[in-house]
């Protein structure tokens, strides 16, 4: 059972915010430079990377549950973005960026499980179970 305490829901909702401006920040000067199609093309990288490195910065204050963390931010970036558009229709480019999203920031959150991991390793010299 996950215990709602050692969810670091403010670090989520900053993580996730800074992900979703991220995405704007990168995708908007490209499609003014090429066009408004494409951002079929580079808003579901931008997703997933952004919300990747969003995670990555969530999980360095944490000890545990690093995916449920991970994906959270992904969850808060896409709902930031459906609230935006007020939950409008959607090319399926975009559906795909929101799932890359959730996918992004939990690959964040895991690959920072590892980190934690190999660091209490290392400073313990025993192995820790890692924790979602």
């Amino acid at each position: 059972m996950i215990a709602f305490a050692q969810i670091r829901c403010l670090r989520i909702l900053i993580g996730g915010f800074l992900a979703e401006l991220a995405v704007f920040a990168f995708v908007i000067p490209i499609s003014i430079h090429f066009g408004k199609h494409s951002l079929l093309y580079t808003a579901p990288p931008a997703s997933m990377v952004a919300c990747f490195l969003f995670a990555l910065w969530v999980g360095r204050r944490i000890d545990s549950q690093f995916i449920l963390h991970g994906f959270l931010v992904g969850v808060v970036a896409t709902l930031i973005y459906v609230g935006l558009t007020r939950g409008g229709p959607e090319p399926a480019a975009y559906l795909l960026a929101h799932g890359l999203k959730m996918l992004g920031g939990a690959a964040g959150g895991f690959v920072m499980g590892l980190r934690y991991k190999a660091a209490h390793d290392k400073r313990t010299g025993s192995a820790a179970p890692i924790q979602g």
